[in-house]
């Protein structure tokens, strides 16, 4: 028996070393390819070893910066660029450090000093008015949106399919390690948000396979007076298909 439980825990003691190794190609499941990137969007190159894209629109309208998920690059963004154009707003898209065409390996610290040092340059090589920076923070990138507007950016917050943190996110789906242990890059959202005060608007769909629609309303709640916006039957990914869902991001960009 004591052999037994012997070679029972030291096979978990493993499991938990490659969940310890493993957890960031498991958190950032970056492209391995860089796509093309739309015509219409211009590239900058930035430091910290990463880029974005921008579409610029005439005029001292707002600027959406968004910040998108770990399975994603910039280059997919040609139709969300399209619709905050048609909405008299220029649209950026920050690659993360360690995605293609980037330097560098992905990681928390990494993300967020990178998404920082773009808004930096919008702000100063592109002379665009910190007033009108709109943060937009999908699924990881929500947590990249947050902390940021903790260090002072943004005029406004937009969150898709957000978390409190990747920590209670990965107690969840891991549930038999012990994950707060083991994390690195824990995004936490949840003790930042009570420092959020812009006005912010936080969308999520209730059948969410990735992160549950419990955990996005509970980062709703500890912003204040943040809006919160259930999408019934809205999953993961598919959020912008709704038209409603478009309909609140016109009505939130030109609230005063």
């Amino acid at each position: 028996m004591l052999v037994i439980l012997g070679a029972l825990g030291g096979g978990y003691l493993v499991l938990c070393g490659l969940l310890f190794f493993m957890q960031r190609a498991i958190l950032f499941p970056a492209p391995k390819v860089l796509d093309a990137p739309p015509p219409s969007l211009t590239r900058f190159d930035v430091p910290n070893g990463t880029f974005l894209l921008m579409h610029e629109v005439e005029g001292d309208g707002p600027v959406v910066v968004r910040f998108h998920g770990n399975g994603e690059q910039v280059a997919w963004c040609e139709g969300e660029a399209k619709f905050w154009a048609a909405q008299g707003a220029s649209f950026v898209t920050v690659e993360y450090p360690g995605y293609p065409g980037t330097k560098g390996e992905p990681s928390e610290r990494g993300i967020v000093d990178a998404s920082e040092a773009a808004l930096k340059f919008l702000t100063s090589d592109r002379k665009i008015d910190r007033s009108r920076l709109v943060l937009e923070g999908q699924s990881l990138g929500s947590g990249v949106a947050v902390q940021l507007v903790d260090r002072g950016w943004g005029a406004k917050l937009i969150l898709l399919t957000p978390y409190t943190s990747i920590t209670e996110v990965g107690a969840r789906a891991f549930p038999y390690f012990p994950v707060r242990l083991l994390i690195r890059d824990e995004f936490d959202s949840a003790t930042r948000a009570p420092a959020v005060k812009i006005p912010t608007l936080v969308i999520h769909g209730t059948d969410d396979e990735v992160i549950p629609f419990e955990i996005g309303k509970k980062l709703a709640g500890l912003i204040a007076h943040a809006q919160f916006m259930e999408v019934k039957g809205g999953t993961h990914n598919d959020l912008w298909a709704y038209p409603e869902v478009k309909q609140a991001l016109v009505g939130f960009l030109s609230q005063r």
